[in-house]
């Protein structure tokens, strides 16, 4: 049996555990490892090793945190197509698409090299008489993350580099159905000199997350995944006084304006919405038409179905299969819910197969249009590749549709006009906008801002009379579009 190791101060162990999760390939759903539920025993040995690493971590210089992280994407860099091979052969993404996880997460250790202008304080002479006032910027303790299986190089990469660069300790409980992504990075952080005990990674389920969120040690948790997970994780955590940033679920609404180029529109909203078996919690799972653009309903699903799944190394795939047998079966059920509701099925990938791979888990692509705000398809994150259309009269409409809706992750509109732009950026109600490209991530030097059920975290705070103070955060990615337009869809995330 194929055991996924542990890392534990320092040392690459094998669990003591009878416990064990199977880790399977997506394409076939034969199992290719044995993921452990790490003991008690061993999750007191990891936070001993953090908490005892981070004493002496904490008085590293900055600088020579930041040479560490020099040396870490230097590593990563170098083993960019190794990582993403281990990655698309255990999640069935397609290898330009698992280059694409693997590079957005190097740019975050590039941005944790450059921590130094970061963590600089503030001052203030004579703030009364001889009297100066300073701040200064350091680290909190052992920090958890608990990270999901759609991407496990770039979310593990979101949080681990950040919190050790700013000199704290950190223990990561990446996911159970995809480990040995995160296996790699951890490898590689030993090899660029990391000390022992910065880094430790823990496998396991719903009882070593519970118990890792209810340990005093813990100062801070770092969370991407489901609304119902990320609300468990930021209750549990914030019940036990720890900070707590959750990122949750996504319904991303693209809104396309008739004035907007038709072909660029079409071919981003292909890439942007059955892209990587949309498994994205970036993707676009909701098209808007307003007025005539409706017109270009039958030309995108004609483009979506031209899609075809396959296995991770065939150049022709235009995605892989979904993660397990109950994410395909979710994302069937859906399909059904939405064609008994009455939505216009126009591409059906319930019945979809690959000659050779009859049991793995594939959905090909599906398109519904005729769909109202009172459709289980539309109310509920999918996570599939399925795309919902559906039409209104004006960009106003537009807007309240997608304010009206209870997730705020990420939104687009596509339009020539500069007028129409300002106006959705302004009014929207969505963390990341945006203008003429389909989905807006930000690089790591701007914030990711998840709104409303998308993100629970310590912005979200109460004040004393029960009044709710916050401020949030918009990030805006706009292209203003010139004759240099991209002929085909997008299907993977993009390198630059």
């Amino acid at each position: 049996m194929n055991k996924i190791a542990q890392l534990i101060d320092g040392q690459f162990v094998q669990s003591k555990t009878n416990d064990f999760i199977e880790v399977t390939n997506p394409a076939n759903n034969e199992v290719i490892a044995h993921a452990p539920c790490a003991t008690d025993i061993e999750m007191e040995q990891a936070i001993s090793a953090a908490t005892t690493a981070f004493k002496t971590w904490k008085k590293i210089p900055v600088p020579e945190r930041a040479r560490l992280m020099m040396r870490y994407q230097h590593l990563l860099k170098e083993n960019h197509d190794e990582i993403a091979t281990i990655l698309s052969e255990e999640t069935g993404k397609t290898f330009a698409d698992a280059k694409g996880d693997v590079w957005r997460g190097i740019e975050v250790v590039e941005q944790a090299a450059n921590i130094c202008s970061m963590m600089m304080g503030e001052t203030v002479e004579n703030v009364a008489t001889n009297i100066d006032t300073y701040s200064m910027i350091q680290p909190l303790g052992v920090c958890l993350g608990i990270t999901p299986f759609n991407f496990p190089a770039m979310i593990p990469l979101w949080m681990f580099p950040m919190a050790i660069a700013c000199g704290n300790t950190f223990i990561l409980k990446p996911s159970e159905q995809d480990p040995k992504t995160p296996m790699k990075l951890a490898e590689l952080f030993l090899q660029a000199g990391a000390p022992k005990g910065l880094l430790n990674v823990l496998h396991g389920g719903k009882d070593q997350v519970n118990y890792l969120l209810n340990h005093d040690a813990i100062q801070a948790v770092s969370f991407v995944g489901s609304v119902p997970v990320g609300q468990h994780i930021y209750k549990t955590a914030t019940d036990n006084m720890k900070r707590a940033q959750c990122f949750a679920g996504a319904k991303n609404h693209s809104v396309i304006m008739p004035d907007a180029n038709k072909d660029f529109v079409l071919n981003n909203l292909v890439g942007a919405s059955v892209g990587a078996a949309g498994q994205r919690c970036m993707a676009i799972s909701v098209a808007v038409f307003v007025g005539s653009s409706a017109d270009w309903i039958p030309e995108l699903a004609k483009k979506i179905a031209e899609v075809k799944p396959g296995l991770w190394n065939d150049e022709n795939a235009g995605y892989g299969p979904l993660i397990s047998p109950q994410a395909k079966a979710k994302v069937l059920s859906f399909i059904e819910e939405g064609k008994k509701q009455g939505a216009t099925c126009l591409v059906d990938g319930s019945d979809f197969t690959l000659e050779g791979y009859e049991n793995g888990n594939w959905v090909g692509p599906t398109v519904f249009s005729d769909v109202t705000t009172e459709m289980s398809i539309y109310q509920q994150e999918i996570f599939g590749p399925v795309l919902c259309c559906m039409v209104v009269n004006t960009l106003e409409e537009a807007i309240a549709l997608v304010n009206a809706n209870p997730f705020g992750n990420g939104t687009s509109i596509f339009t020539a006009s500069g007028a129409a732009a300002r106006k959705y950026q302004s009014d929207i109600e969505v963390g990341q906008v945006g203008i003429n490209v389909p989905i807006p991530v930000p690089l790591p030097f701007f914030s990711f801002t998840g709104w409303k059920n998308s993100f629970y975290g310590d912005l979200h705070a109460y004040g004393k009379q029960g009044v709710r103070f916050y401020t949030e955060t918009k990030t805006i990615t706009a292209r203003w579009l010139d004759d240099d337009i991209p002929s085909g869809p997008n299907m993977t995330i993009e390198l630059k």
